[in-house]
Formats: structure tokens, sequence, C-alpha cells
């Protein structure tokens, strides 16, 4: 089946034959009648955001429908500075009287909150100013129905079923279509505001081994891209997952050990994640994290870098200001192993006596790499740097402490034996501490994955221990 056509729309056409409800005219025209209730209250500064987000999702099970859902959400949010004194209310009723309600609300609670000398609007000489946001190429509505996602669904879990006949049984496959726009004004001078979409097909198949012993595997794949065009055909989805899936059967346990471990390249994103929460502005200066003071030190080996980039086109962490309207730049944040920049935002800057680097609302679009990486470091390369050890394709549970850095999840994936797989293994947590893993780094694959507004390849640590039978 051919996929239903995308459709590719500037930034500034974004409202034309989009879905939306509201014009970009219509939400500056609220945005401006909320500042303005504000300043008649009173309120020594203010900012006020109107958005709307809409979509389809679509999920099938073994051939047949099981969900179809559309979601549409509409939002005022507004934000009233007394002094140093805040207050916040929002509202989904765009009505005048609504609006007056919502920033009275706002207004009432900055009454009777605690000052804040650190808090308030981000400083006028940060924002980005009107005229300089960039298209980043984020909207590519899809015009697809209920029954063609429905259709393309089933497609992709019929290729998962198809690939072979140990492939018994599905979790459902599904299609997600979302789309949203906003704008954003403070009395700052800051305006600016821009529409964006997220569209995604995932399956999940079943293996099976039948017989005395018998034995189920489950694994998932999906792809998930800014415009449909570019998403994986569903056969594509539907093989890799089943293939997957097929990899687990025969599964075994091990005994306890150390060794190294090759994270995958899907996981190794959460090894970047780790770090960027460590030195993000909230845990630092509540000091709750294990990367106190960790600016121009070394946290990881030489041969590492950390680079930011929030003008990527179609990025899925691409935003031409952050989402208190703060200029971004791409950047260095890991150069040769040392840290050379945090994740700020204005408040948590002005609580460490810092400026805000553009990160409220997080990072955008990291790319973690080796210097040592060469052009042929596939997944089968890293195998073979890995030598003797184990290759870790899924993590369960939530067992990070980023006060001490201590590390420890549930793992399954493959022990590998002279560079090559062996036999799949299950049951089993490895564990260590960030500190010394992100120093024991000893590779960066070529296979590099995009996890949101993550970039990173397979990444091998040289040691960590295996806790098995």
């Amino acid at each position: 089946m051919k996929k239903p056509r995308p459709r590719s729309v500037s930034t500034a056409a974004a409202q034309a034959d989009s879905g939306f409800s509201y014009s970009r005219p219509f939400f500056e025209d609220l945005v401006d009648r909320a500042l303005a209730h504000a300043k008649k209250l009173g309120a020594t500064d203010a900012g006020a955001e109107a958005s709307e987000g809409c979509g389809l999702s679509v999920n099938v099970r073994k051939g047949a429908l099981e969900t179809v859902e559309r979601n549409r959400d509409k939002s005022l949010g507004v934000t009233v500075y007394l002094g140093n004194q805040r207050g916040n209310a929002s509202t989904s009723d765009f009505s005048d009287a609504a609006i007056a309600q919502t920033v009275q609300a706002a207004y009432d609670i900055a009454r009777f909150t605690a000052e804040d000398p650190t808090g308030g609007l981000p400083d006028a000489a940060d924002i980005a100013e009107p005229g300089t946001h960039r298209d980043l190429d984020l909207f590519h509505p899809w015009d697809i129905s209920s029954e063609e996602a429905a259709a393309l669904a089933m497609e992709c879990e019929a290729a998962a079923m198809k690939t072979h006949k140990r492939i018994t049984n599905s979790e459902g496959a599904g299609v997600s279509v979302q789309q949203s726009h906003f704008f954003s004004a403070h009395s700052n001078g800051f305006r600016g505001g821009y529409a964006s979409s997220r569209h995604s097909l995932s399956v999940a198949p079943i293996a099976s081994l039948p017989g005395r012993n018998a034995e189920m595997q489950r694994d998932a794949w999906y792809s998930s891209m800014r415009s449909a065009s570019e998403l994986a055909s569903p056969a594509e989805v539907g093989r890799y997952a089943a293939q997957r899936a097929l990899s687990r059967l025969g599964s075994r346990k091990i005994p306890t050990t150390e060794c190294p471990v090759l994270f995958e390249s899907t996981l190794a994103a959460g090894l970047l994640g780790g770090f960027v929460h460590a030195v993000s502005g909230g845990a630092l200066y509540r000091k709750t994290s294990f990367l106190l003071d960790s600016l121009g030190k070394p946290v990881f080996p030489k041969h590492i870098d950390v680079l930011e980039d929030p003008f990527i086109l179609r990025g899925k962490g691409s935003s031409p200001f952050d989402e208190e309207g703060v200029r971004v730049q791409p950047r260095k944040v890991v150069d040769a192993g040392r840290v050379q920049g945090y994740f700020l935002s204005s408040y948590s800057a002005r609580k460490l006596g810092m400026k805000t680097t553009g990160n409220s609302g997080g990072s955008h679009n990291l790319v973690m790499s080796s210097r040592l990486t060469r052009e042929g470091d596939d997944l089968d390369a890293m195998l073979r740097k890995l030598g003797t050890g184990l290759f870790v394709i899924e993590l369960m549970g939530q067992g990070v402490n980023y006060v001490t850095g201590d590390y420890s999840r549930g793992a399954s994936g493959f022990w590998v034996e002279n560079g090559e797989i062996a036999y799949p293994v299950h049951e089993i947590t490895i564990a260590g501490n960030l500190k010394t893993m992100f120093k024991g780094i000893e590779a960066i694959g070529a296979d590099a994955y995009n996890y949101g507004a993550k970039t990173v390849g397979s990444v091998l640590i040289n040691r960590m221990k295996v806790a098995g039978s």
C-alpha cells in the first residue's frame, strides 16, 4: 500500500489548510489581550502563551482494528509577576471572560506567593528578537484518514508476522499523527511561535519456541519523524521488529561476572541523557547531582565530544528559541572530554550566578561522538572491539541515582565471545557508577541512532558488574 502523502508547509504558512481550529493572528490577539489585562491589574511583568494541538492515533492487533483516538486540545497560559512574586494560571476557554478570570487568578496567586529574587522573565538582552527566528522546517501535516492509518498499521504488523513461522503473536501495531502550534509573548519584548509535527509507526511482535520448555520473547521497533515522507516503510519496520524478537529466542542466564559492556545505539542515548540531567541547572543549584562543579573538568575520556545544534532542519530537538524565548545557538557542551557548558534556564542560571544557555525546556539536538570512530565502525566492528562481554539491547527499571551516580538496571541482550554473538541472555542486572562509566567509554560506533533530541552510536564501556545466576 502506498503511504498517504504528507504535506510540506512552511512555518509562515502553518495555519493554511492545517487542520487547526485557530490561526496565528487569533493567538497573537489572544495573548496581547491577556498581557494588556495583566498590565491593567498592575503586574510589573507578564508572559502569555496560546497553543493548540491535534492528532490521530490508530492501533491494530492481529489484523483487527483495536482503537481509533482523535485528540484536540487548546490552552492559554498566563504568568504574572509582582516584583519578585510570581503567579501562573491557565485555561482552555478562549472567551473574554475566561481570559480576564485567568489573568486575575495568576495575579492573585502572585500576591500570596513568597518573593524569589532570582525569578522573573529572561533579561531583555537574552531574548530572541522578532525577525531573527529561523524557519527550521518543523511542520509537515500528514493528510491521512483513520482508515488509511489502520491499513498502514496492519501492513506493518502483517510484515512482522510473515517474517518467520515462529512469530506467533503480536502486541499490536500503531500509527500516530500529531501536530501543534503556539504563540508566546512577554512584556520584555519577546514575541514568537511556530508550528511543528511528529508522526510515528510502530509494532511489537512476539516470537515463540514450542515444546516442553515453551518460550516467548517480545521486541518492538518504530519509526518517528517530523515528516511522514521520511518514515521507514511499514514492511521495514515490521520485519526488523520481528528479527529482533526472533534473535532473543533461546535466552539463558549467565553467571555473575565483571566484563566490558556494549550498549546498543538505541540505548546509548540514555547514557547521554544521564549526563544532561547531571549538568542541568535544577540538579546543580539544588546540589542533587553527581557532577557538581564539573565545568571545565574532564568527565569523559579525551576522545569524547558532545555537540548541541538547535538549528538542524526537521530535527526533533530543533527550535529557533527556548521555552522562555531566549536565543539558542550551536555549541560544544563537551570538548575532548571536558565539560564546556551546562544546561541552564534563566532561573537556574541566576541561582548559580551564571548566564542562561537557552535550555529552558531541555537540550537541542545533542550529538555524542568519539574522535577515534572510523567510518567502518558498524555494529559488527563494535562487537569485535567488545571481544568477550555483554551486548545490551534492552534495559528495565529506573535504577539511576543522580545524586551519587549509582547505576543499576535490569537488562537483556547477548553474550559475545571473541567478537561474535554466542547466545541471547536475559534476567540479568548491570551495575556501576555513571562517573566511572563515563570515564570508561572506550569507543562509540558509527551506527549513530537518533532518539528524540539525542544522537549517538553504540557505546562500549570497559567494565561493569553483571549480576546473573
